[in-house]
Formats: C-alpha cells, structure tokens, sequence
C-alpha cells in the first residue's frame, strides 16, 4: 500500500547525537569466521569495519550514551522532554519497552514511554510519527531514539549476512518551531515481501512457510537488493512530486546505509547525484534503524551538512517498509 500525506508539519530535528561501541569487526576478522575476505567484502559492499556491543553492553545502554553525545553537542535540556520513542528491533526486552527503562536512566519525569519497530526504516518513522504528535499539539518536545545490537541476533556461521551487521545508536530531538522542518513524508509497505528479512520469534511459520526458530536474523539478499533498487527510487520521485522540491533543491540524499552498491544503483536510477549522498556504512556496517542518524552525524562531522540545508532521509528495510521524509536542517 501507498500513502501519500502532505501537511504542514511544524516540527523541526534541533539536535542529534550518536554512540557505536568501541570494539572493532574488521573484514579481516570476519576472514577468520567464515569463508570470505577483505576484497569480497570490499567490492560487495564498500565495507571495511562494524562496531559491536560488549557482553554486558545492549541497545538501553547506547541509546544514553548517544543522548550524552546529543547534550555535550547541542547543550541540550530535556528536562521538558514529554515523549520518548525508540525505534528498535533489538530491545533489551520484550517487554518492558526500551523506552521505558530510558525514561528512569536518563531521570526524565511525565514521559509517555513506547518503542516502535519499522527495522532499517525505523530512524524516519519515529520521527514521522514524532513530527505528527508534536504538529497536532500532543506534545512539544520528543527524545526519538534509533538503536541496534544486531551482533547479538546475528550469526557469525552465516557468511552472506554476517559481514553486514553492526551496533549503533541515534539520539535526536524533535520539537515545536514556527517555520515547518519537515515538508512531508512517502510511507510504503509490502508485508509479501516479509520472508525476505526477518528475525524468527514466536511463529515459526511465515505466509504458510516454515521459518528458522532460533531468534537470529535470515536473509535473502538477492530479493531485497532487486526490492530496494526498484522502489526506492520510485518513492523519491513521489517525495519530491508531493514536496514540490526538484532533486536539484536536494542538498543531501541521506538513505540506510544496508549496502553502498545499492545506494550507487538507487542514485543511478532516480538521477541522485551520488555525491551528494551521506552513510555510515563503511565503517559501521549495517546498524538498521542506527545507519540514517549516524550518516547525518559523520555529515555533519566532515563539515557537509550545513544550516538549511534541504535534506532527503529515505529508510527502507524488514516488513517490507519504507519511510521518507524531506526535512530542512536545523543544527
């Protein structure tokens, strides 16, 4: 289903923070595990390194560390903070939410609390759905969290997905501003496309096929790339239609970081300036819902991302779903 929604939003991102853990996967590492090496590795995917959590070390964690990153940027109060969302697919828990042991570690008092799961599109959904509660007038000032520790569902025998994932932590803040931040948003899903990428729980059939039952993620790469590479594209052209922005207005095109070849097919379809795309890929790897806010981070790090800049975040990933927004940045 498609859904097209053009509103003034009056919302803005005012500050982002970031964490991924200090220990390294290289690709040379990775040789070690499987059958597979530093140029294979390379040439599929462009990259090089992968951070991952310690044993004692989970997506609660990263997250206050990413929002320590966010306040020592932004010198940020969060005092008045009246929601927290937290885009995982990796919580500490099934229940209770992420979000709510953040509400006691980061001591935020009168919060509403919940965690929301659109995997890799996760970062751009939560704060779709941020920019929509503060714009009806809800709330005023929402922590969006996006954090992954995709390590521990992964498995280090499987040499066609291990090389991709990594862990990683977005923090940013969303809150009221008089001059709209965000000029719209492109959702997409494809719930067919499901057996695709998934991370077995509690059923161990998916559409009538039996699933692994292990809690680790599958994939089949060949079928999400050929998803991606052609709707993707076809979700910035309607972006940009509903926005009445042109890709040249497009400052920075800032996708998931899943795999950089599909980013170079996405920019070469849909007339993207490769260029002006940002990712965290290749020296984070894949950090699903993490890969969009840590790209912004490294963005604005190199001295690229300036104020005002006009910026596409487009997440596509398990579901099948997408989320794109077109956002002016305030930092």
């Amino acid at each position: 289903m498609h859904n097209h929604i053009t509103a003034k939003l009056t919302a803005s991102i005012t500050a982002i923070g970031g964490y991924v853990p200090e220990k390294i996967l290289t690709n040379d590492d990775l040789e070690r595990l499987v059958d597979t090496n530093d140029e294979w590795i390379t040439t599929r995917t462009g990259m090089k390194e992968r951070r991952i959590t310690s044993e004692q070390e989970f997506t609660s964690d990263m997250c206050v560390r990413a929002a320590e990153d966010m306040i020592a940027r932004y010198h940020c109060d969060l005092s008045d903070v009246d929601m927290i969302l937290v885009s995982t697919s990796t919580p500490d828990y099934a229940f209770p939410s992420t979000a709510a042991l953040l509400q006691d570690r980061l001591n935020l008092p009168q919060v509403g609390a919940i965690d929301l799961n659109a995997t890799c599109a996760g970062f751009t959904y939560a704060i779709h759905m941020a920019a929509g509660l503060i714009t009806s007038g809800l709330h005023h000032k929402i922590i969006v969290f996006a954090a992954e520790t995709l390590s521990k569902v992964t498995n280090y025998e499987d040499r066609s997905t291990c090389i991709l994932f990594g862990d990683g932590a977005g923090a940013a803040l969303v809150e009221y501003t008089d001059e709209p931040g965000i000029f719209g948003s492109y959702l997409y899903s494809n719930g067919g496309g499901a057996k695709h990428v998934y991370r077995s729980g509690l059923s161990n059939t998916l559409a009538g096929e039996k699933m692994e039952f292990d809690g680790l993620i599958y994939q089949n790469g060949r079928e999400v790339y050929k998803w991606a590479v052609t709707t993707v594209p076809e979700g910035m052209s309607k972006l940009l239609d509903q926005t009445g922005f042109k890709m040249d207005d497009v400052s920075w095109f800032v996708p998931h970081s899943a795999n950089l070849r599909m980013i170079e097919s996405i920019c070469e379809k849909s007339g993207m300036p490769f260029d002006k795309t940002l990712y965290s890929l290749e020296y984070y790897g894949n950090t699903s819902a993490a890969t969009i806010p840590l790209s912004i981070l490294k963005g604005l790090d190199d001295g690229k991302v300036k104020d005002g800049d006009l910026m596409m975040l487009y997440g596509f990933g398990g579901g099948l779903v997408q989320a794109a927004l077109m956002i002016r940045w305030k930092g």
